[in-house]
């Protein structure tokens, strides 16, 4: 079953659309294990600087190898919401990352966001302390 989500990073204005496998119970466990090494080699190089940048590019490349499935059509960057994502998957800057699930409101007015999702039960987690 095709599940889109995307994936907002805090601080950077790209938004990450994969047009199948974003259920939470598969995006969350792979999003919790690149960020947990993520956050580690920021802290261990003492790199600060581009941060959302560096995130977003790395998470394109991460998802292109967890859930494409050698299809890379499933994957696109861009500027705007899509509708037809169910999930959004927010990485702040403090290092959690919340899930927004989608309805009828964000399927009008994509442009909107999270502004118009649900945040879904015990979504938020803390990764990279």
């Amino acid at each position: 079953m095709n599940t889109p989500c995307h994936i907002i990073v805090e601080g950077n204005p790209a938004i990450v659309y994969a047009s199948r496998g974003g259920r939470p119970e598969k995006v969350l466990p792979i999003l919790e294990r690149f960020l947990d090494k993520f956050w580690q080699e920021r802290y261990t190089s003492g790199e600060v600087s581009d941060t959302p940048e560096c995130l977003v590019a790395q998470i394109i490349v991460r998802f292109g190898y967890e859930i494409c499935e050698d299809d890379f059509s499933n994957l696109k960057v861009g500027l705007k919401y899509d509708p037809t994502a169910k999930y959004l998957y927010f990485v702040g800057t403090d290092r959690t990352v919340c899930v927004w699930a989608t309805g009828d409101e964000y399927r009008k007015h994509p442009e909107l966001g999270v502004q118009v999702c649900d945040r879904t039960v015990d979504s938020s987690l803390r990764v990279g302390s």
